[in-house]
């Protein structure tokens, strides 16, 4: 069995960006909606059994409180915001299990999902849909991997590893040096994304990177002044490695089936014509036929 969590919040960003603008019976923007529900239902004929949507439909969360700067949803456009909740209500009556997050972030609903999927035997992979860098940190070997599908790019633990310069587990650590300007924090003055991967390979944890430079069992240039800016900055450091670091306490998931997709409710021919896309049910309802015993 394969289980796929996708970052619907991302889905619902990279659509509004790449779609035609479209709107509904009522002159609402529908475009990323309907681009979104195109995308879910390219995965379930591609074979996806198993899938959840998780969003973060206030956009901030718990972190806005541990650091000031930290991403916002005051800048997002208008037509874009106004998408998230109908996008929730169309997901469910397509018939997939949405997260929706408030004081959590949907990344942190998807690492909650991996942390209890991974006990379940029964799954054998786990494939988080999003490119996002800190859902990097939930990658386990080949069993946990990324998906980038707009790049068609699969991403496992050795495939992190080339990427950032170090294992998946060191990624909170790697965005704490590095910082993460999308999420609004800007890591430790000096360091890069040369210097964090080279550091961080070799020792994994900022606990673990000597305070003095010529203990380093690495070479990199600057060492003295890196080491120097991370003491200084300790304490921030720790911060934003906690910022990037995704909670796993986010949603209660005790049982996988709740996962597998049924097909779509009775309404959810109603709402896609409504949003003008009655193909979409049509497309659903075709797609469960083909999976019913005959």
């Amino acid at each position: 069995m394969q289980v796929h969590l996708i970052d619907g919040t991302y889905e619902l960003f990279r659509h509004y960006y790449a779609v035609p603008r479209r709107t509904d019976a009522d002159g609402n923007e529908v475009g990323a909606i309907r681009g979104v529900l195109s995308s879910m239902l390219a995965l379930l004929r591609e074979g996806s059994t198993h899938l959840a949507v998780a969003t973060d439909h206030v956009i901030e969360s718990f972190r806005n409180q541990m650091w000031p700067g930290y991403k916002r949803g005051g800048s997002i456009e208008p037509e874009l915001l106004a998408q998230f909740h109908p996008l929730e209500h169309a997901l469910a009556a397509m018939g997939v299990t949405v997260w929706r997050m408030e004081r959590f972030e949907a990344d942190d609903a998807i690492a909650s999902a991996v942390a209890a999927l991974v006990k379940n035997p029964a799954v054998e992979r786990i494939i988080v849909c999003t490119p996002d860098k800190d859902l990097a940190q939930c990658v386990v070997g080949e069993r946990v991997v990324q998906l980038d599908r707009r790049a068609r790019v699969v991403r496992d633990a050795v495939a992190v590893r080339e990427k950032f310069g170090v294992a998946p587990a060191s990624i909170p650590d790697y965005l704490a040096l590095v910082g993460d300007s999308a999420d609004g924090y800007p890591g430790v003055r000096g360091w890069g994304a040369k210097s964090s991967s080279k550091v961080l390979g070799h020792y994994a944890y900022l606990e673990a990177i000597p305070g003095n430079a010529g203990e380093w069992q690495v070479q990199v240039r600057g060492a003295a002044r890196l080491a120097a800016a991370l003491t200084e900055q300790w304490e921030q450091a720790l911060l934003f490695r906690d910022l990037a670091t995704l909670r796993t306490d986010a949603i209660e998931l005790a049982d996988v089936e709740a996962l597998r997709w049924r097909g779509p409710s009775e309404h959810f021919g109603a709402l896609c014509d409504q949003i003008g896309a009655p193909g979409l049910a049509e497309q659903a309802r075709q797609i469960q036929r083909q999976r019913q015993p005959e």
